[in-house]
């Protein structure tokens, strides 16, 4: 769609975070399967990752909505959709997205999950966005929540080394002023690369049976070395796509904001659209992999630490199962 041709950009005009207290990190990990720290600093970034025992997702979900609402002033009556992009919902239905509403008392809202693995929070923003442009709705809220631990094998040192549990939330409204927000976005699915990363348990495919669980289908699965070949690229590629199609160098962005999945998949991104370092954002050290939580959880951190202002153009980039992968230039609409 033509700017000339929607009636708004979609802006997010506030954010909101949750992170569990308890902490994995890595020299714990020691003492549960073979591996080191030095090891998965290396080859990850990730120093230490949360866990939240106390619940399901949707606690997590409905903590950081409950952030958003309070730093935001907002009225939960007014938000019109609420979306939960997570991998781990509470369970297939109910959605996590009506556990939130009525928790949060978004008494007029309507909404929905939805799964588009690391990529979801991307997928959900466009959606939302498509529904702000239009004039359709004025407040809808993204939550990006995933407890990944509940489908972490912790006896599987390659996935159990990456993964932790963070929620992260941002409001999107309408503004005449197109020069803000939403500008583009690149999305894309391969479902070729379906047998490298994936959980197999659970669905129509797999029903559970004690045959499911002794198996261990409930699990997360990553063939990595195929992961980490295809999201380097995949990244990289539209990160520079984007910024090609909009006529942006390296020294028009202030950050890439890329998915945490790996601190040497971002640098290779960086790199290939000539950033420098201190122009990623980073908190992957921190918390790990948190799927659908990562990229709003950055933006919420940065923002909240004064290093994001408006005007400031950023490029938001993910990669995940599927495959999915995509871009989304925005330039920031918060003072």
């Amino acid at each position: 769609m033509e700017n000339k041709e929607k009636k708004y950009n979609a802006v997010i005009t506030g954010l909101g975070m949750f992170k569990p207290e308890k902490i994995l990190d890595n020299h714990q990990l020691e003492q549960m399967v073979d591996t080191n720290d030095e090891w998965i600093v290396s080859r990850t970034g990730i120093k230490e990752r949360r866990i939240y025992d106390q619940g399901p997702t949707s606690e997590m979900a409905i903590k950081a909505a409950e952030d958003l609402i309070a730093t935001t002033n907002l009225d939960p009556k007014e938000i019109d959709l609420i979306i939960v992009p997570t991998v781990t919902p509470d369970m297939l239905f109910p959605s996590t997205a009506a556990i939130v509403q009525e928790a949060i008392g978004a008494v007029n809202a309507w909404g929905f999950d939805l799964n588009a693995a690391c990529s979801s929070f991307l997928f959900a923003l466009q959606t939302a966005r498509s529904m702000i442009e239009v004039g359709q709705y004025k407040k809808i809220v993204i939550i990006g929540a995933d407890k990944m631990s509940s489908i972490t094998d912790y006896t599987d040192r390659n996935t159990c080394i990456l993964f932790g549990d963070l929620a992260a939330a941002v409001l999107l409204e309408p503004t005449t002023d197109k020069s803000l927000g939403i500008q583009d976005s690149l999305l894309h699915i391969d479902g070729s690369g379906k047998d490298s990363l994936y959980m197999l348990g659970g669905g129509s495919l797999n029903p559970p049976t004690h045959e499911t669980v002794d198996k261990k289908m409930h699990y997360i699965y990553q063939d990595g070395k195929t992961v980490f070949k295809f999201a380097v690229k995949g990244m990289a590629d539209i990160s520079v796509e984007i910024m090609e199609k909009n006529g942006l160098k390296s020294e028009d962005i202030a950050y890439l904001v890329p998915h945490q999945a790996n601190k040497r998949i971002m640098d290779a991104t960086a790199q290939r659209m000539k950033l420098e370092p201190e122009k990623v954002m980073l908190n992957i050290h921190k918390y790990g992999n948190t799927t659908s939580a990562t990229i709003p959880s950055c933006l919420t951190e940065y923002y909240r630490a004064g290093k994001v202002k408006k005007g400031d153009k950023l490029i938001l980039s993910a990669f995940g199962a599927g495959f999915t992968w995509g871009a989304i230039y925005l330039t920031w609409g918060m003072d």
